[in-house]
This record gives C-alpha cells, structure tokens and sequence, in this order.
C-alpha cells in the first residue's frame, strides 16, 4: 500500500503548495503517493475517517501502515521522505518546535477555512 495525500484543490494556497510539493517529491524520484483531491472526490475523506470539512481545513496523509497524520504531522511526514526538506522535518520533530509547528498549522489552517468558505470556493 503506498502513500496517500488528501488535500483540498478548491483552497487556492493549498492546492499550490500540494502541487509544489509534489513536484519536489516526484523529481527526486518519490512516486509511491497517492494524491487525492477532496474536492473533485469528497466521499474520498471517509478513508480518513475524518469529516469533509476537516479534511478541507487540514491536510492529511495516510502512511502505508495505515497511519494517519494531520496538519503539521502530515507536512513533516512529507518533508521527512523528501530530500533537501529531510532537515525541516528533523528540526519540526523536536518537542517544543513541534508543539509550535502544530499551533502555528492550526490557527493558519482555521484562517485559511474561514476565508475559503467566505469566498463560496466551496
């Protein structure tokens, strides 16, 4: 089972960061992920077992074990597989920057919703 990355397209500062980070991965030669797009295909967050709207909000990334991880942890998986970002995930990963990474993600996320759904993106 590989690797899937739900993520929502119809967020416009989501989708280019999905895509610049799916361009670094597949040009070091990671091509084992799944990207999945909760927009084109909403019944999809139930893989997740999350609600639509929290899978919109944040991203999530399923390992191949089964694992989930969201928001910040998502990201730092992700960083963590990919060279030249392999040093953000070791720093994120330290207790206190971590707990940091996680609040910082959050409350952008939780902006980041609001000012999507303001604007009818979906």
């Amino acid at each position: 089972m590989s690797s899937k990355v739900y993520y929502n397209s119809a967020c416009p500062v989501c989708n280019a960061g999905i895509k610049d980070q799916r361009r670094r991965m597949e040009a070091c030669g990671i091509e084992d992920i799944e990207w999945i797009d909760v927009h084109a295909n909403p019944e999809a967050a139930a893989e997740v077992g999350a609600p639509l709207e929290a899978v919109r909000e944040r991203l999530h990334v399923r390992d191949s074990d089964g694992g989930i991880k969201v928001g910040a942890d998502a990201f730092i998986r992700l960083w963590s597989q990919t060279p030249g970002q392999q040093w953000l995930a070791g720093i994120l990963r330290t207790p206190a920057l971590k707990r940091l990474a996680r609040w910082a993600y959050d409350a952008f996320a939780r902006q980041l919703y609001r000012w999507n759904r303001s604007r009818g993106n979906w």
